[in-house]
């Protein structure tokens, strides 16, 4: 068992997480900046690309490389500064660290050490284009790249297809088209995406619609930039039984968990996690 009060007084130096803009230099914080600037070191999955970063805010800490091939060369040493007390800052080259980019390893290795890991908000291109997208945002699974190879890829989504969630991947330009194409095999040509690019930046643009449409826009499009991909949540294989409450009022629904044993809380959190409804709003109905 481990408890990290962060900002206690250790023995230790300190592995902070900071986030960086995905396109716009506006959307550093003042945070960032000021711990980029107090650390002793900085671990970069590009030191090339970070370097333009740092320069923008003149920013003059030592850089180091620290990325899917040399990190377990580096882990060791990273650790060591952070024995020494020293403070470490690890970013990637755009958005949050660890996620689908370098930074997990050697958080994981800092909290086996007992050393505080300190996680900066900032930028991040899954949660934008998932807000900007207009599909559900109650419940949402983030899955990253999907396996390049086309059976592959048809697999996992055909393993996601029933999730009730909304999707999120990530995608190269050089491989939207393919997937997209496996999405209407999987799903249905009917089933609503998104596709986001360019977020943050001066070309930043959303493609909404079903699949169909979207493959058609796609057909005269010359794709760039990194992309967002966002699926409408799938249908559980027993929608039948999913929908057994679409018949009744909200207060009928949440009385039939009342009488299962339910408290009235939980009962009204079971009936909004059923209808895609924020909690507070299943409130207001039922005591209204």
């Amino acid at each position: 068992m481990d408890i990290q009060k962060s900002f206690e007084q250790r023995e230790t130096g300190t592995l902070y997480v900071v986030p960086t803009p995905i396109g716009n230099l506006e959307d550093m914080t003042f945070r960032a900046i000021n711990t980029l600037k107090n650390v002793s070191l900085i671990a970069a999955e590009d030191t090339r690309h970070t370097k333009n970063l740092l320069r923008h805010f003149n920013i003059n800490t030592p850089l180091i490389s620290y990325h899917e091939h040399n990190k377990n060369a580096r882990e060791q040493m990273l650790l060591q500064h952070l024995k020494d007390k020293e403070d470490i800052a690890i970013v990637s080259d755009a958005g949050m660290p660890a996620i689908s980019d370098p930074g997990h390893d050697i958080v994981q290795a800092a909290i086996k050490e007992h050393i505080s890991v300190v996680v900066l908000p900032g930028a991040n291109a899954a949660l934008c284009a998932l807000v900007g997208s207009g599909l559900s945002t109650n419940q949402f699974t983030f899955y990253g790249f999907l396996p390049r190879k086309k059976k592959e890829k048809q697999a996992e989504l055909e393993r996601l297809r029933d999730y009730a969630t909304t999707l999120i991947f990530y995608e190269s330009p050089f491989r939207v088209k393919q997937t997209v194409k496996v999405i209407q095999d999987v799903f249905d040509e009917s089933h609503h995406i998104v596709l986001a690019r360019e977020l943050t930046k001066r070309f930043e643009e959303y493609t909404r619609g079903t699949v169909r449409e979207v493959l058609e826009w796609i057909e005269t499009q010359e794709l760039k930039g990194e992309y967002c991909i966002i699926v409408e949540k799938g249908q559980a294989k027993d929608e039948q039984l999913s929908l057994w409450w679409s018949n009744l009022t909200i207060q009928q629904h949440v009385d039939h968990y009342v009488r299962e044993g339910f408290s009235t809380k939980e009962a009204i959190k079971h009936a909004a996690s059923d209808r895609q409804l924020p909690k507070r709003t299943i409130y207001q109905a039922y005591h209204n």
